[in-house]
């Protein structure tokens, strides 16, 4: 990645979990980990997006962090990471065999803003369990948009001795400190017996056609001074075009249904059953 390989690797794994109040996220997740019950409507765990005060209003055009109070909890490197991964959003081909998966979410500071620019470093074991140490195979680093945003395609990472399901990760804010952590998948019976694991750094997971969905928002330890000059941006008056199938979408696209305003939070082809009512993994009101 050259200037942009991420550097002091272990700056920010010295946090500590004492340090960290607990937040509503935080409980959420943890007691997913002790029920098979949907937690929230939508039957995922909360994200850093989600509403401060009640979790079940509208949510602006910028998302908004849960608390404020709860930054990504790091997890160790592990043996297989490569620096100088290329720069890309999509880790396979056509032909790779395994299970479609994308990843997509938001990287906020503190004070729950988007923090844009912001790199993000992939590996993980191809759908057989191992990892390229010749190639990058399955490695990649790209940058949030101005919105904080970020989508990786990619498979779902197979089973190796001693780990349940996951995807490593670096984060770091444009010349902030490096995060260090893990991803992993809800309903995964090695959850209980990898030591590693935090429900913490769970993703929301979906089914969709043949792959799957995930979605997961970072929060970094970066102070943020919102203020009345710097309000979070409204949405636009305008509600956009009706929302038709057939139609592709792209993050931040407006449409109406019914009568009712939503803008799209995942780029994708809309088809029949996917009505933004029906999706809120791809839709939100407002």
């Amino acid at each position: 990645m050259d200037n942009a390989t991420p550097h002091e690797p272990n700056a920010s794994d010295e946090a500590s979990g004492d340090r960290r109040r607990i937040s509503r996220k935080g409980l959420l997740k943890a007691a997913l980990v002790a029920s098979a019950a949907p937690l929230l409507a939508g039957g995922g765990v909360a994200l850093a997006r989600d509403a401060a005060a009640t979790g079940d209003g509208p949510l602006a055009l910028t998302p908004e962090c849960d608390d404020g109070d709860d930054t990504t909890p790091p997890q160790m490197e592990g043996p297989y990471f490569k620096p100088n991964s290329p720069r890309r959003t999509s880790l396979v081909t056509p032909s790779t065999p395994g299970v479609p998966l994308t990843v997509s979410g938001y990287v906020f500071g503190r004070a729950c803003r988007p923090i844009s620019g912001a790199l993000l470093d992939f590996w993980q074991a191809d759908t057989n369990g191992a990892y390229d140490m010749v190639r990058f195979d399955f490695r990649g680093h790209q940058f949030t948009g101005a919105d904080g945003s970020f989508s990786l395609t990619t498979i779902v990472p197979g089973l190796y001795p001693g780990r349940t399901r996951h995807i490593h990760v670096k984060a770091q804010a444009p010349g902030g400190r490096i995060l260090t952590t893990q991803l992993y998948f809800p309903n995964e019976p090695r959850n209980n017996t990898d030591a590693l694991f935090d429900p913490r750094l769970l993703m929301n997971v979906r089914n969709v056609g043949n792959g799957r969905q995930g979605t997961f928002d970072f929060v970094l330890d970066v102070a943020q001074t919102p203020g009345p000059t710097d309000p979070p941006t409204d949405p636009p008056t305008e509600p956009g075009t009706s929302w038709a199938v057939g139609t592709s979408y792209r993050a931040g696209d407006r449409v109406t249904y019914g009568g009712v305003a939503y803008r799209c939070l995942q780029a994708h082809q809309a088809v029949s059953g996917w009505e933004p009512p029906h999706v809120p993994a791809l839709w939100e009101r407002g």
